[in-house]
């Protein structure tokens, strides 16, 4: 009889519900449900609407028991940053920001009069990015301290949605250090940073680690969706999920975790806050058993995707690459990591303004401005390449492309010949993937992270892109 476990991947731009069980010693995963996602602007404000996304976590349980597939155990991830607040009766305090929103603007100075930018890195490891936990707090603090002042729990999302689920509140650490506030050597929050920057020091819990088991199924929730099961932690920070399926056993090599972001490293054994780190821009997220990713943030496929809706999704992501290929003389680039392409009204636009302002080639058609995209997305991804390796001393040979952006050839041999290395695209699932990984780990049906890795390694096709391709 087969085990299931259900993964609940939730991106900024879209859900899904996986189904993965062992079969002949290989990972079979299964879609059993699909749902959109974004933020909505109300009132001028980018908001989640987290009750909608709690419906749509139930509707996809619904299916597993319509299908007959009952999952042994169940685990959500979400994006980083974002978080609720609860009061003492464990409501939501007010609305939900999304981590485009500008809300946070002008918050950094503000942190930075109580402790400096580089002092707070080398406490925490992680890079500036305007929406990190640290700075939206800090918006809290100035903007509604109403409800700072009322907040008893501090959760980020996936904690709050497995809390619904089961009624247990539980913060898991690798989403947590995404916040800016947790110390990289004892692997909890930083109470003296956070007393320094006078934020509620009670409303954070102890974070745990990826396998701990949050709860069962509150009856209420079980008797909706007509089954009971475990919840237990994944790396609930989708890329940590991500980077866990990179099928490499040793997890010795490069890897992007490609989607709305890129997000481009290596796995280190401890966080390495030097100086040259930070100016560089590197964060050093938790990662599971204890690793880190010493990574880069870059923008990633969040442009395409605009650029697409732009067009009312009248193309497929497979004809944009196309459409892209098909230009090959035009010559020009923006800066992928450029904040003018954070949030922007129009992403078309943006990329045509940048390239006017740079005296370079305006793209007009689809085709160009797909082809200045990906280009820019893979010589962003090549300069980043020289900087890892400058600052571990470690030359790697491949690149490890996992998540959807597996599936963009087009990008990936573009990735090959900006950067020299060897492209190993896939799995394209690779956040359910790891998701399901720690699941399985925890059931005992792997034994551990290298395992599981070997196991991904046999279950999926990776494509192989030179670079002289």
């Amino acid at each position: 009889m087969e085990r299931y476990y259900l993964a609940v991947d939730i991106g900024a731009s879209s859900g899904r519900h996986m189904l993965g069980h062992l079969e002949d010693g290989k990972m079979r995963l299964e879609e059993i449900y699909r749902f959109e996602n974004g933020m909505a602007n109300k009132d001028g404000k980018l908001l989640w609407d987290t009750k909608r996304l709690f419906v749509e976590i139930l509707n996809g349980m619904k299916e597993c028991a319509k299908a007959g597939k009952i999952p042994e155990s169940m685990s959500i991830d979400t994006w980083a940053v974002d978080y609720v607040l609860l009061d003492g009766q464990d409501q939501v305090l007010g609305d939900t920001y999304g981590y485009r929103d500008g809300r946070t603007r002008g918050c950094d100075r503000e942190v930075y009069q109580m402790i400096g930018e580089a002092e707070l890195y080398a406490r925490t490891g992680i890079q500036k990015q305007m929406f990190n936990t640290v700075y939206q707090l800090m918006a809290d603090k100035l903007k509604r301290p109403e409800v700072l002042s009322r907040a008893k729990t501090f959760l980020m999302l996936p904690d709050y949605f497995q809390f619904l689920l089961t009624g247990k509140k539980v913060s898991e650490y690798t989403n947590g250090t995404s916040t800016q506030l947790v110390d990289p050597v004892t692997k909890q929050w930083d109470k003296d940073l956070i007393r320094l920057l006078g934020y509620p020091e009670e409303m954070f819990l102890p974070l745990q680690m990826p396998g701990g088991e949050v709860g069962r199924l509150r009856e209420s929730v079980a008797k909706e969706v007509s089954f009971q099961c475990k919840v237990v932690l994944c790396g609930s920070h989708d890329t940590a999920s991500a980077v866990m399926a990179m099928p490499k056993e040793t997890g010795d090599g490069l890897y992007i975790s490609s989607g709305t972001w890129s997000l481009m490293g290596v796995e280190l054994p401890e966080a390495d806050c030097r100086e040259t780190s930070r100016t560089a821009n590197f964060t050093n997220e938790g990662g599971y058993d204890y690793r880190f990713r010493y990574l880069k943030n870059i923008m990633g496929l969040w442009m395409i995707q605009s650029v697409r809706h732009e067009l009312d999704d009248g193309y497929s992501f497979a004809q944009l690459c196309e459409m892209a290929e098909a230009q090959q003389e035009f010559p020009s680039l923006v800066d992928a990591n450029d904040n003018c392409f954070l949030a922007p009204e129009s992403m078309t636009k943006e990329i045509q303004d940048y390239c006017c302002r740079t005296g370079q080639q305006v793209p007009e058609t689809p085709g160009e401005i797909a082809r200045v995209i990906y280009r820019s997305l893979a010589e962003c991804y090549g300069r980043t390449v020289q900087e890892i390796e400058a600052n571990t001393g470690k030359i790697y040979e491949t690149i490890h492309v996992i998540g959807g952006g597996a599936n963009a050839s087009y990008l990936n041999q573009l990735t090959a010949a900006a950067t020299g290395k060897t492209v190993c695209a896939g799995p394209g699932e690779a956040t359910a993937v790891g998701n399901i990984m720690a699941q399985m780990i925890k059931a005992g049906e792997l034994r551990n992270l290298p395992e599981a890795r070997r196991c991904v390694t046999e279950s999926f096709e990776i494509q192989i892109f030179k670079p002289e391709a």
